[in-house]
């Protein structure tokens, strides 16, 4: 039986495909209604509307401490003409006591000047009702409290037991069972063998269910063998009201997850035009949805977002969640194919009077890229992209509070800035500083446009030997200040033993290496071609020139795992990847900012940090830096 994989199906179209795919199957609409005690109802769906039992309060009650009166006896009373009540005539009443017989007003306690015979002296007439609560002032008896299909709060619990509802029809709680396959998959925990793979899959899915008030299990990891794959969703489902089948869903020959799907029940739809995410499978078996889930992380973690978040609320009869929104304006070019909803991850943060928004990478496998997202975009699937400076859309995954104390660094990749990204969030959780590594010359031309507050840069002038000022003149003029971050050097990251004996850039010509280089604007792409042109060789005799990759960890990756033999990077990273390290030269890193944000708030926490000797300490022990000048103003 072929796969019945259809491509490109809108995302409102797979829905309502899928939608009547579970009608047909005879999928419940809703899940049972059980009865709880109104103490554990937080976090619950009313299944019926919650009517108030009794009033609240139940009697007229004093609002607060003093004296109950009776209205009629207080007027003419004046600072010059005062009425005094005999012991007789008031009641010392504290707040939330009942209004005693024939009284209708309370004089708070500090208006009262008591006589030497225990009497009462008021200076000013009290109206009918001051300082009263009525009874049912805050709920009437038999009146409406919550409808059905309200996700139930803390306020709301202790309203419907100050109503009397003591016990509460709520929906039960939707059961989801996740079923990882795949013959390379290994728990989380387990010994990895290269090609084993981690499930972190199901911890992530399961969590996400748990997180919008489900209950959640995972079944032991299938093999990638159809018959043993199919056993499991029919256990699976004979108990669960949605199932998560995760892997298998594309088109590979190892993908079974929509043929087993099509044998147990249906499948309504296999391919849907959002990225990431495409190949998700959409089907039932017997009367229980199912969800064939991507095996890419991001994609795995936005199927959830997309297809299983809105049908849970559904099953509870609660309104689908939705994030807050904001407008925010594009830190660099975004690309976006024709076709798809491209839902891409965003770091935001507030520069002068606008949110800035910086694309994370896109990759469906880059996990992190969710991890440090502020915001999700969605470039829809008849839109190619958006340019620079314009202004989107963005969904808010974090609240503008913290994006509001959101330091935007946009430029070189330095392990010194995430150092200080996770020494700031210590010392305040509410200061961030997100770095976006785009190379040394885009984190200048985003500080040109305003896109954000500090670039960094160690880009080499190859006619001055002067590192980032010539630039910044060329780019930025005057207006603009320059603080040293650390001198760090910069080397040749090879494997440990240096197994092909470089000793210097000159070696990259020989025969069998393999380089890895940095993208085009990079720092360390200028030194490379700098240390080239010294050298009189022609980039085209090294092999791999061409590769490029955005940061000094990829490098050392690449090295790393054999896929490069060498690559130009910092000592720190070649540490980090266990890496012998053959040094080329020693550069200044330094921020670049506008000086009128050398006395901005927002940076402030930053300065203070470079200021620190244990933090100084911290940043030489990554290895090959010195913070002799660490935030030093060089211009």
């Amino acid at each position: 039986m072929g796969s019945p994989f259809v491509s490109d199906v809108p995302a409102a179209q797979a829905l309502a495909a899928w939608r009547e795919a579970r009608v047909a199957a005879g999928c419940p609409g809703r899940v049972d209604v059980v009865r709880v005690p109104v103490g554990e109802a937080v976090g619950r769906v009313s299944a019926e509307p919650v009517w108030a039992v009794r009033s609240s309060p139940a009697f007229d009650a004093s609002a607060m401490d003093g004296i109950a009166v009776r209205s009629a006896d207080t007027v003419g009373a004046a600072e010059t003409t005062p009425v005094v009540l005999g012991c007789d005539d008031f009641e010392v009443v504290d707040t939330g006591d009942p209004l005693p017989p024939g009284c209708d007003a309370v004089v708070m306690r500090e208006h009262v000047h008591r006589t030497a015979d225990g009497g009462a002296e008021l200076r000013a007439a009290v109206p009918p009702y001051q300082h009263v609560r009525s009874i049912g002032e805050d709920i009437s008896a038999t009146e409406l409290l919550l409808p059905e299909g309200h996700r139930l709060r803390p306020v709301d619990v202790a309203a419907c037991a100050a109503a009397g509802a003591f016990e509460l029809a709520v929906r039960r709680v939707p059961l989801v069972v996740v079923v990882p396959t795949g013959d390379e998959i290994r728990p989380p925990a387990a010994d990895l063998a290269p090609g084993d793979i981690p499930d972190t899959n199901s911890l992530m899915l399961a969590a996400q269910a748990r997180e919008i008030g489900c209950a959640a299990t995972v079944t032991d990891i299938v093999p990638d063998d159809p018959e043993l794959i199919r056993a499991v969703l029919d256990e699976a489902a004979a108990r669960a009201d949605l199932v998560l089948l995760i892997a298998g869903s594309s088109a590979g020959r190892d993908d079974h997850t929509a043929r087993v799907v099509a044998r147990a029940g249906s499948v309504a739809v296999h391919g849907v035009a959002v990225r990431p995410g495409h190949p998700v499978v959409l089907g039932t078996t017997g009367a229980t949805p199912v969800i064939g889930v991507p095996g890419y992380p991001v994609s795995a973690a936005l199927t959830f977002d997309i297809f299983a978040a809105p049908l849970l609320a559904e099953l509870v009869g609660a309104a689908p969640p939705e994030r807050p929104t904001a407008t925010a304006r594009l830190a660099r070019k975004l690309p976006s194919a024709i076709g798809m909803d491209d839902w891409v991850r965003v770091r935001l943060g507030r520069v002068g009077d606008q949110v800035v928004a910086t694309p994370l990478p896109r990759g469906a496998g880059v996990l992190t890229s969710l991890v440090r997202a502020d915001g999700l975009l969605v470039v829809p699937s008849g839109v190619e992209g958006h340019h620079a400076g314009e202004t989107v859309r963005v969904d808010l995954l974090r609240g503008l509070r913290e994006i509001d104390r959101t330091i935007v660094a946009i430029g070189s990749h330095d392990l010194v800035l995430d150092l200080a990204a996770s020494a700031l969030r210590a010392a305040d959780p509410l200061c961030t500083l997100a770095s976006s590594n785009v190379g040394s010359l885009g984190g200048l031309v985003a500080l040109r446009d305003g896109l954000c507050h500090i670039a960094g840069s160690h880009l080499l002038d190859p006619a001055t030997g002067e590192y980032t000022l010539p630039y910044v003149d060329r780019l930025l003029g005057a207006d603009v200040a320059v603080v040293r971050l650390v001198h760090r050097t910069q080397g040749l990251l090879v494997r440990q033993g240096n197994p092909l004996g470089l000793k210097d850039i000159s070696d990259l010509t020989g025969e069998g290496v393999r380089y890895v280089n940095r993208q085009r604007g990079a720092g360390t792409r200028a030194l490379l071609d700098h240390e080239l042109a010294r050298a009189a060789i022609d980039p085209d005799r090294i092999q791999g020139y061409a590769r490029e990759e955005h940061t000094h960890l990829a490098v050392a990756a690449a090295v790393a795992a054999g896929r490069a033999d060498t690559g130009l990077g910092i000592l720190a990273a070649a540490r980090a990847f266990d890496l012998d390290f053959v040094p080329v030269a020693e550069e200044p890193y330094d921020l670049v900012l506008r000086t009128e944000d050398l006395d901005n708030p927002q940076l402030s926490p930053l300065w203070t940090l470079l200021d620190r000797a244990d933090f100084r300490v911290r940043v030489e022990s990554l290895g090959g830096y010195s913070c002799a000048e660490t935030g030093k103003r060089i211009r």
